[in-house]
């Protein structure tokens, strides 16, 4: 894919998508933080987290350039402002896992409250029993009618506390049930309490930390990163768009037959002992022309050819 066309519009779009992420959940965070003052919140946190990422992007470009006090205080700007992300982000997951849990966790505590409700009924109710026993073996075993008065006194009292033990012994079931579907929503933070042995909270804010702390710095790497991609694609046209310029420019000898080069095209080279010259007078095999043959003429009783 680092070869391919299209792999800096990759890096591009998961910078984009993660920065763009953490700066939501940053700026939700913090405006929930800080309440009373919401969209006031909103307006300064997106600016930040704006000027967070331009800042980083700036010094990788122009790192060279610019002295060491603004290389100094950006610096340290942009690591600030990346806690502060951070603490948005921590933020915004606390509340949401709060959201989740908050009725589960008023149902446990009411499933509790029903549960110590019940066992001091439990109490009450053995203690009206033990009262009831010890006050009829005081009574001589003749005195049946008064016996039958201290039960028609206590059994009022204890079908009463019968009543009230049903009615929370109910309330409890209808709870249980209801916790069982609620618990859905908690139900991997209450499996890795249980596998780790320790409480709900506990594993929620370790991997809350583990989050905030690959969410941020790597948006703020990602751009650096498109950036890099981005310089090098243009340095790369830059010296393609040389090269041909230098090629359009470079001049082609007219006496040259190879403009090209004499390295495709060779010109024989012949010895001297090998050449071979041509007869001065013409052949009449190789003169397509027929050659004029003129009589001899005689002058003085000499032949003249």
């Amino acid at each position: 894919m680092e070869n391919s066309k299209y792999f800096i519009y990759w890096i591009g779009l998961s910078a984009l998508l993660i920065a763009g992420s953490a700066a939501a959940f940053s700026v939700y965070g913090l405006a929930k933080l800080f309440s009373g003052a919401f969209l006031s919140v909103v307006i300064m946190a997106g600016s930040l987290e704006l000027g967070k990422l331009v800042t980083a992007s700036f010094l990788y470009r122009y790192w060279n350039m610019i002295n060491w006090f603004q290389k100094v205080y950006m610096t340290i700007a942009t690591i600030v402002l990346v806690f502060i992300t951070s603490a948005g982000i921590f933020g915004y997951l606390s509340n949401a896992y709060q959201g989740a849990t908050l009725e589960f966790e008023k149902q446990s505590t009411e499933l509790l409250t029903i549960e110590e409700r019940i066992e001091q009924l439990d109490e009450d109710k053995v203690f009206l029993k033990e009262e009831l026993e010890v006050a009829i073996s005081e009574l001589p075993d003749n005195y049946i009618t008064a016996k039958r008065k201290l039960r028609e006194e206590y059994n009022p009292q204890i079908t009463q506390l019968n009543q009230e033990l049903l009615e929370f012994k109910t309330r409890r079931a209808d709870l249980e049930i209801q916790l069982v579907s609620t618990g859905v929503d908690v139900g991997p933070a209450i499996y890795l309490a249980r596998t780790f042995g320790t409480d709900i909270d506990t594993v929620v804010k370790f991997f809350i930390f583990i989050l905030i702390f690959v969410f941020d710095p790597l948006a703020v790497m990602l751009v650096i990163a498109y950036n890099q991609a981005l310089i090098d694609r243009n340095k790369q046209v830059r010296d393609d768009t040389s090269i041909i310029e230098k090629d359009a420019s470079t001049p082609v000898e007219e006496n040259n037959p190879n403009p090209y080069g004499d390295d495709d095209y060779a010109t024989p080279i012949f010895d001297e002992e090998e050449v071979i010259e041509e007869p001065n007078e013409p052949l009449e095999e190789n003169n397509p022309t027929p050659v004029e043959v003129k009589p001899p003429t005689a002058k003085g009783g000499i032949r003249i050819r």
